[in-house]
């Protein structure tokens, strides 16, 4: 029995386990070709056990994936699923120029516009890498033809963040759509409750009651995101990589299949697209 009757939101952003952001510093782009994919496997896994659940996700994905498993990127299509764009190979929006960006985003549109035969509407920058300092990013956006935006999370993080930022669905002055990563209201600030590393963390029942929490203050859909990496307890380790890095990216690895398999079968879940009436 779903704990609550409302259409939230599942999101996956498909990217592999040494593109993110924090290991950075230890694996350069110019080896990644080099590198043994596991992305390709392990989001088929995830599409399997959406099948099971007959669920329905967004697919954030890099265009640089795209390219090299193509055969995901048609099955996300072909089962339903909504294929939304994370960019060309996971750069930050806050590192690139504004011309940088526009050609980044717009090569991974076209990259899976070809590929999956729709029209992308969405698009997720990098380690929710829109802020004050890159507001710009949203009139490439618009430029660029898409509808909607989940380049925000309100909350204060050492990698990311905008905490004084809206917290739910709004209208940027361009008329650009941005959905920010769901978070509850602690003692007057946000804490993120919207996936990622705090519900790999985190025990099911307490990410559980939280999410339950929005839901009964909040008539906002939830949404949900993660990655294929955070199902995938044998990838390969970086021992050279920052001791939080590790720590961040390694924890829970091989618990995160079940508990995302419990949040399944606990919420309704659709596209970005359905959950939030984007048209």
């Amino acid at each position: 029995m779903k704990l609550d009757n409302r259409l939230n939101a599942m999101t996956v952003d498909v990217e592999d386990y040494f593109q993110v952001s924090a290991f950075e510093g230890v694996v350069n782009k110019s080896d990644w070709d080099s590198i043994g994919l596991r992305v390709g496997d392990n989001t088929h896994r995830l599409l399997d056990l959406f099948a099971q659940y007959n669920v329905k996700s967004t697919f954030f994905t890099l265009g640089w994936v795209a390219q090299r498993c193509p055969d995901v990127i048609k099955r996300i299509v072909s089962e339903g699923h909504e294929l939304a764009s994370h960019g060309l190979a996971h750069q930050r929006a806050t590192t690139m120029t504004e011309q940088e960006l526009f050609d980044d985003i717009k090569q991974s549109k076209e990259i899976l516009e070809d590929i999956g035969g729709v029209a992308l509407k969405g698009y997720r920058a990098p380690s929710f890498s829109i802020n004050d300092s890159n507001t710009w990013a949203y009139d490439i956006l618009k430029e660029l033809g898409f509808v909607y935006s989940s380049s925000t999370y309100p909350i204060n993080h050492d990698l990311y963040g905008v905490p004084d930022w809206p917290r739910f669905k709004y209208k940027r002055e361009n008329g650009l759509i941005e959905i920010p990563i769901p978070t509850v209201r602690k003692k007057g600030t946000n804490i993120g409750i919207g996936g990622g590393g705090y519900f790999r963390l985190y025990p099911y029942w307490l990410s559980k009651r939280r999410i339950t929490e929005f839901m009964q203050s909040e008539s906002a859909p939830y949404s949900f995101y993660f990655h294929p990496w955070e199902i995938d307890a044998d990838q390969p380790k970086f021992n050279s990589a920052p001791w939080k890095s590790k720590a961040r990216h390694y924890i829970n690895l091989s618990r995160m299949e079940g508990k995302v398999e419990k949040l399944l079968k606990d919420f309704n879940w659709v596209t970005m697209q359905e959950a939030y009436e984007i048209k």
